[in-house]
């Protein structure tokens, strides 16, 4: 799909769309009280704690922690990608997606055909393995890695022979069928006439999206001389190197048994693992990891671990890596990196050490906060005061990249404790071009600590936006600056600007923001008091808010020694409102 979708869309459609329908026909629900229940999809439980709220339209497992819109539950649930989720629920609702790009609906570009020609050239492939007169060549060359026939079948391996047309005869019949051809990656069209097959005396691999459906072929050459040594699809209406993984589709059930995935470079990386009984690796496609990958792999695992050689490459193509992952790790989400033996490769070496062998090597694979501080603290010296200073600026962009929650408060701990600065001064030092890291306005840690006002007021408001039409402007709470306070008036803008718009519509609002994982738990918060009189309960709470911030920046001003003439007349105005119990404006 070119372009991004409006984000007026996205409100559109889940204005129309049911979150309850959208669920209940995948997951049974009943009804309980005002919301409906079920055991929750995403972990084994006997005692129902996944909610599904009409009103919000919004879920939430108080099991896992899972939450979201329709379309995050698509995604979830069905393993798919957000503009894939997106189309599912628009075909539901009747409408077309629009993009940014056009402003009208992608073309469908004969898709279905495409993917029908796709799969007719993978069965060609296959048949030419086993019945094609040069086809012991390749036979030999699986034999010689190793694979087995079972193996070899169960990944649908084929065989392109040598010529340059074997393929193009056989499926292409007519002009329409070869151009289908050149658009589904399987043909070139001669720049004299004619046309001529891409794969050629090659191995072919297949390559599934998460539907399972062949939409592009990888072929890898048997004669080590000869180059390139492997060959993708090239990008197509229906392949995207940066967006399909190699053995996914395949390895999805071992993935979510084993509880991570794997990561390797190659085809027969995958396959030999496979083959050994390692059948929770995936491979990129001659390209880095990208987001796109990652966020289809998290939502397969909890755990994605990566497999490098330990060579100067293999280094620099981790770091890639650690880059691409470190804004994704939130909601207990873990990476971890795995260096082999200089010269090996996941295929060599599980073939030389067996599966056993193999996986107690991923048991020392070093966690990505691990390998962080480890790569940057080579390149200082904590002796030296300059040195410590130095490590604080190095990890000041990555650190600035993590979503708040519990691993960016250890890991600033870390830093912390390696710097010799103090936890509570790193906030303000890490500071990128004026914009310190997203404050995290946490709920209570347990049920014998209180919870903020701050945090009851914004839960409120996440769960009932009808509350912002009542509340003061954003621009008259100026005086909050307590943590969260940014964010509590960033919703209520949000709110008032967008009269009408539901939990759901917020959520979509700050998907792969920072503050994506403290919207969820806002939107999924209990409290008594949002079961009583929320209006007036959060009127209150907004009241005493904006009176305390008063009675603070008074108190500031007051400790003040010294007060210059416009801080004289701020602390005048601001006693005066405070004995006239009234709403003070904006400091501009």
């Amino acid at each position: 799909m070119a372009g991004r979708i409006p984000r007026e869309f996205i409100d559109e459609l889940l204005n129309r769309v049911d979150i309850v329908e959208v669920i209940d026909a995948r997951v049974p629900l009943k009804k309980a009280g005002k919301d409906f229940k079920a055991c929750c999809p995403f972990h084994d439980e006997k005692t129902p704690s996944f909610t599904v709220s009409q009103t919000k339209q919004f879920y939430h497992c108080f099991g896992c922690g899972k939450n979201g819109s329709a379309i995050g539950f698509l995604m979830d649930y069905e393993n798919l990608s957000f503009p894939e989720a997106v189309t599912d629920l628009a075909q539901r609702a009747g409408l077309t997606v629009p993009t940014e790009a056009s402003g009208t609906a992608a073309p469908d570009s004969g898709s279905h055909a495409l993917l029908d020609l796709l799969n007719e050239a993978g069965r060609f492939y296959r048949n030419q393995l086993r019945s094609h007169p040069s086809a012991g060549k390749a036979i030999d060359y699986l034999k010689g890695r190793g694979l087995s026939g079972e193996i070899t079948q169960s990944f649908g391996i084929g065989y392109a022979p040598e010529g340059w047309d074997n393929l193009t005869k056989v499926l292409g019949k007519d002009d329409p069928t070869r151009d289908r051809l050149v658009a589904a990656g399987l043909a070139a069209k001669k720049e004299g006439g004619g046309y001529y097959d891409r794969f050629r005396n090659r191995v072919i691999f297949p390559i599934h999206d998460h539907r399972g459906r062949i939409v592009g072929f990888g072929g890898r050459v048997m004669d080590p001389k000869d180059e390139p040594k492997y060959l993708n699809s090239p990008e197509t209406a229906l392949f995207h190197k940066g967006r399909e993984l190699y053995g996914l589709f395949r390895a999805r059930d071992a993935i979510k048994k084993s509880g991570r995935v794997l990561v390797v470079e190659g085809y027969m990386d995958v396959v030999a693992l496979a083959q050994h009984g390692i059948d929770y690796a995936v491979a990129t496609l001659g390209t880095a990891a990208t987001r796109d990958h990652l966020d289809r792999l998290y939502r397969h695992a909890p755990e994605v671990v990566f497999c490098f050689d330990g060579d100067r490459a293999g280094r620099e193509a981790a770091w890639r890596a650690l880059e691409t992952t470190l804004p994704l790790l939130h909601e207990g989400r873990q990476a971890s990196f795995l260096f082999l033996p200089e010269g090996e490769d996941p295929d060599t070496l599980v073939r030389k050490e067996g599966r056993e062998t193999f996986e107690a090597r991923l048991k020392t694979a070093r966690s990505l906060p691990d390998y962080l501080f480890e790569s940057l603290m080579q390149k200082v010296d904590l002796g030296r005061l300059d040195g410590r200073a130095r490590l604080v600026e190095l990890a000041r962009p990555y650190l600035t990249k993590l979503a708040p929650g519990a691993l960016r408060e250890l890991m600033l701990d870390r830093l912390a404790e390696l710097s010799q600065v103090e936890r509570g001064k790193l906030s303000t030092l890490l500071r990128s071009e004026g914009k310190a890291l997203a404050p995290d306005m946490a709920p209570p840690a347990s049920g014998r600590q209180p919870a903020s006002l701050l945090w009851k007021a914004a839960a409120m408001l996440v769960q009932d936006p009808g509350l912002a039409v009542e509340a003061p402007d954003a621009a008259e709470l100026v005086l909050l600056d307590e943590p969260g306070a940014d964010l509590f008036r960033e919703l209520l803008a949000w709110f008032r600007v967008n009269p009408g718009r539901t939990t759901a519509a917020l959520l979509e609002q700050y998907r792969d923001h920072p503050q994506e994982a403290t919207i969820g738990r806002l939107a999924a918060w209990r409290h008594p008091g949002l079961a009583g009189d929320v209006a007036a309960e959060f009127a209150g709470a907004v009241e005493r808010l904006h009176e305390q911030a008063i009675r603070s920046r008074i108190d500031r001003l007051l400790s003040q020694p010294v007060r210059n003439e416009q801080e004289q007349l701020e602390l005048a105005q601001l006693l005066k409102l405070l004995a006239a119990d009234k709403t003070p404006l904006s400091r501009d």
